[in-house]
């Protein structure tokens, strides 16, 4: 997972926000959000595992579009080794990097048909064992399936962090830990997938779109767009 958009220096310039602006930035998240949820299509634990690992430097939409009808077919480990790695490439090739992703999910399916009789585990060091599986992976299939108060930071809630004050840092292990001190107990389950919406569709990396940005007047962001800037 990649992070540009120069954001990778706001951790230095970017004041803190409080706990009061923490906690009303995430019940304004919350009313416009209810019940977020992940845009990767998934039917159970493993397909969302073999989803997520696919996403990795390609959108949820080309993912989707990808696995609708693998999905129909496949939905666990053991019809996926069936289908072998050629069969896989040939569902998955519009992905980028289709040709490792596909090694790595079909290794991924032995090794829990091998030692997690087919099931996908329910903790983060047997799931980063797992080809393919890194942190940030694990915590999404964490968060999503087993209903963890995790946070998966990638290059959206990496930019949210940084720009707003929420949690400014250098990298994204440093963001994930501030994240996880910082965010109320009683919003951490959803975290994750308001932070990741709210960066894909409101603070999005170019232009973002401060104007209607429902947080805008908590958002610590010295460069905040103005409405003229949208003008033709």
């Amino acid at each position: 997972m990649g992070i540009s958009g120069g954001t990778g220096t706001l951790w230095r310039m970017t004041r803190l926000m409080t706990k009061p602006e923490i906690s009303e930035f995430f019940a304004r998240l919350k009313k416009a959000m209810p019940h977020p949820k992940t845009e990767l299509q998934y039917v159970n634990p493993y397909t969302l595992l073999v989803a997520v690992v696919l996403s990795a430097q390609a959108t949820d939409k080309g993912v989707n579009k990808a696995t609708a009808e693998l999905f129909k077919r496949v939905d666990d480990p053991k019809k996926m080794v069936a289908l072998g790695e050629k069969g896989l490439t040939r569902y998955i090739k519009t992905i980028g990097l289709y040709r490792g992703k596909a090694k790595n999910v079909i290794a991924l399916s032995h090794i829990l048909l091998e030692k997690h009789g087919g099931n996908v585990p329910r903790d983060s060091e047997s799931l980063e064992e797992l080809p393919g599986v890194g942190r940030k992976t694990a915590n999404v299939v964490l968060n999503v399936a087993f209903g963890e108060k995790t946070i998966a930071v990638d290059t959206h809630i990496f930019r949210v962090s940084n720009r707003t004050g929420l949690a400014p840092g250098k990298d994204v292990r440093a963001v994930e830990d501030k994240l996880v001190k910082r965010v109320p107990d009683a919003y951490a389950l959803h975290a994750h997938h308001w932070l990741i919406l709210h960066g894909r569709y409101t603070c999005v990396a170019r232009k973002p779109l401060c104007p209607t940005c429902i947080v805008r007047d908590l958002c610590h962001f010295k460069d905040k767009t103005r409405l003229e800037m949208f003008d033709p």
